[in-house]
């Protein structure tokens, strides 16, 4: 089962990266960017077959390491 982890910054929480990609992206033309918010995409290939113990222990992962719960959103995708 492969799980497609999304995580980004939660809203308040100040993204200079994403301002560093807004500006760098007017000056190469594109206009009319209001906000850039980035984050992070990570790609898990697991061995569960119960799809709820897979998205319990990618979950898991996600608190204990993947996310930094305290600034940062979660969105688990499975597939399989």
């Amino acid at each position: 089962m492969k799980a497609r982890v999304h995580i980004t910054l939660k809203n308040g929480v100040l993204d200079p990266q994403g301002k560093a990609i807004e500006h760098a992206l007017g000056g190469l033309g594109f206009h009319g960017i209001n906000d850039v918010r980035q984050g992070k995409y990570i790609e898990l290939e697991l061995s569960e077959s119960d799809r709820a113990a897979a998205r319990a222990s990618v979950e898991a992962m996600c608190e204990k390491l993947l996310a930094n719960t305290v600034i940062e959103n979660f969105e688990i995708d499975l597939d399989g």
